[in-house]
């Protein structure tokens, strides 16, 4: 049965491919949407969501999208596929319990606090405090127990 630890670092990894799931599914989407009018596109799903075109915030990302060109369509596409290949490779070596996936999952995952606390410094909001939350207890309980953990018995041979 495995332990509690083992359980949690699990769960992180499930968390991590799903993350990846979803990366391939914006990077899909991202690549159908290059040669797509995105301001029609966005426009027709305010007016079905009931929303109001004019609206600040909704009025806003319309004429962010108006902005979109298909070569900043494709590089977000791309970036989505490479993150979603970080995050599977993180999720599947921390669903099998390995050491170096750990390490893996550190590294990356503190990379990327930087950059969250710039996008929280630029447009705070709740999810984003809440995910850099999250990672950062990520890092410290996996840092926390690759220093207290004994690796895995290592076999000796006898020469």
């Amino acid at each position: 049965m495995p332990s509690h630890n083992t359980r949690l670092i699990r769960l992180i990894g499930l968390f991590k491919l799903l993350k990846g799931v979803l990366l391939i599914a914006v990077g899909i989407g991202a690549f159908k949407m290059i040669h797509s009018d995105l301001t029609d596109v966005a426009t027709r799903l305010v007016i079905r969501f009931g929303l109001d075109p004019g609206g600040r915030h909704v009025g806003k990302l319309l004429l962010e999208t108006a902005n979109l060109t298909p070569d900043r369509i494709r590089a977000v596409g791309v970036g989505s596929f490479v993150y979603a290949a970080l995050f599977l490779t993180e999720g599947t070596g921390l669903l099998m319990a390995k050491r170096w996936a750990e390490w893996f999952s550190v590294i990356i995952t503190s990379s990327l606090v930087p950059f969250e606390i710039y996008e929280i410094y630029r447009h705070p909001t709740a999810l984003k405090f809440f995910a850099l939350l999250v990672n950062i207890a990520v890092v410290v309980y996996l840092v926390y127990r690759i220093r207290t953990d004994d690796p895995a018995p290592q076999k000796h041979s006898k020469v």
